[in-house]
């Protein structure tokens, strides 16, 4: 089994299509108890409006502090779900299983675990010791 990760995105939307966004959480509450029984489902969160967000880049030495998301986009990030797949084709059937892709977008990538990391810094130099594993999980 590997992890994916689903990003859910959605454009911003007025009261009314939002409300009837939020009536579709019968279709999600399904989504996620048939994900559930079947052992895929690691993690699932929400994520409050892109109103709330700030950003942080650090260039040069300097910190710049932003409010609002990184990029300005028609889509926003609303939520993510981390699944246990036994590979990407069965990743993306459950992404096109999720309720939201009807109105949104789900991008599904790999989760690089954290024994991979640690590799992928070491062959560029990094000096890593063993037990970093358990810092990165």
């Amino acid at each position: 089994m590997s992890q994916y990760m689903l990003l859910v995105y959605e454009q911003e939307a007025d009261p009314s299509e939002q409300a009837e966004r939020e009536a579709a959480l019968p279709l999600f509450l399904e989504f996620h108890r048939s994900l559930r029984e079947a052992g895929l489902l690691v993690n699932v969160q929400r994520l409050r409006s892109v109103d709330s967000a700030t950003s942080v880049r650090v260039r040069g030495g300097e910190t710049e502090i932003t409010d609002g998301p990184f990029a300005v986009t028609k889509e926003r990030l609303a939520g993510y779900y981390i699944l246990d797949c036994s590979d990407l084709d069965e990743a993306l059937k459950q992404a096109e299983r999720f309720p939201g892709s009807r109105w949104g977008t789900v991008e599904v990538r790999p989760v690089m675990p954290a024994e991979e990391w640690v590799k992928v810094a070491r062959e560029a130099g990094a000096d890593v010791p063993d037990e970093a594993v358990k810092d990165l999980a």
